[in-house]
């Protein structure tokens, strides 16, 4: 309760006088790990939910949060260990199949993520969360429109999700619909201001209208938010390069690379044709 009102120095409190009472209280661990979790405390968060799966290994709730943890830690081969014995434990816990699909869409895995997306939804068919994940597998497997339907079935579960909007427009965007695509980010920015990837997302749109100047300015701010996103300095001196400017444009290129990036081919050939000028 306190947590919900905004008192997080008291919420704190309660769960560690709580664990002080009963270190093997399963429920506060949990509680204490989500606590830390949204407070971006990853290794705090992990290391409550480590202790909850001791006390209580066939808790397949608990697998599922320290799944998310791992996951945002970067530990992606951990997350997807966690819900897969989610999954073992309760083969019927769609979130874990939606969770681990997700995971193995971030991997690039696209025909494992469908299985898995395809089973969540098969197990509950309004799992918002699972209609866009499998929007995104559907996307890079070229099926735009079975992602646009999955998208707006999941807008209608979930109107205030801003990933959905954000998804929704880039898949806009591979279609064509510029004006839909636009429509989509601007509601999805004040949905979330804070999203990088809505931000570069509508970078692109901005570029595939040939307005580089708002493409630029997008990308700025996309930057500000996530500062080593290679891809992101990649695009945003593509920009830089069709307005013209070639200075700028090679120190992101060269920031891109730095970060473990890498230009795509057509980036490559605009490049070479601009310094033959």
């Amino acid at each position: 309760a306190k947590q919900r009102k905004g008192d997080l120095a008291g919420a704190l409190s309660d769960y560690n006088r709580a664990i002080e009472l009963n270190p093997r209280y399963p429920e506060a661990l949990i509680n204490r790990g989500l606590f830390h979790a949204e407070q971006g405390d990853l290794n705090a968060a992990i290391s409550d939910f480590n202790k909850a799966i001791e006390v209580n290994p066939y808790d397949t709730k608990v697998y599922n949060n320290r799944g998310k943890a791992r996951a945002l830690a970067g530990d992606h081969a951990g997350a997807i260990a966690d819900y897969t014995q989610a999954i073992r434990l309760d083969s019927r816990n769609a979130r874990a199949w939606s969770n681990r699909g997700g995971m193995r869409y971030n991997a690039g895995e696209l025909d494992a993520a469908l299985a898995d997306l395809n089973q969540a939804l098969k197990l509950d068919p309004r799992l918002a969360e699972a209609l866009g994940n499998r929007a995104n597998v559907r996307a890079d497997r070229g099926d735009p429109d079975g992602a646009l339907a999955d998208l707006d079935s999941a807008i209608m579960l979930n109107p205030r999700q801003a990933a959905f909007y954000t998804n929704r427009g880039r898949v806009w965007l591979i279609k064509g619909g510029l004006a839909r695509a636009l429509s989509d980010l601007n509601y999805a920015l004040e949905l979330d201001p804070r999203s990088a990837d809505a931000w570069a997302t509508r970078g692109h749109v901005w570029g595939a209208k040939r307005d580089f100047a708002r493409a630029i300015a997008d990308y700025d701010q996309a930057l500000r938010l996530k500062p080593h996103w290679a891809d992101c300095y990649g695009n945003r001196g593509l920009a830089r390069l069709m307005q013209g400017k070639l200075t700028e444009a090679e120190a992101d290129f060269a920031r891109c690379r730095a970060l473990g990036g890498s230009l795509t081919p057509e980036t490559e050939r605009l490049l070479r044709e601009v310094k033959r000028r």
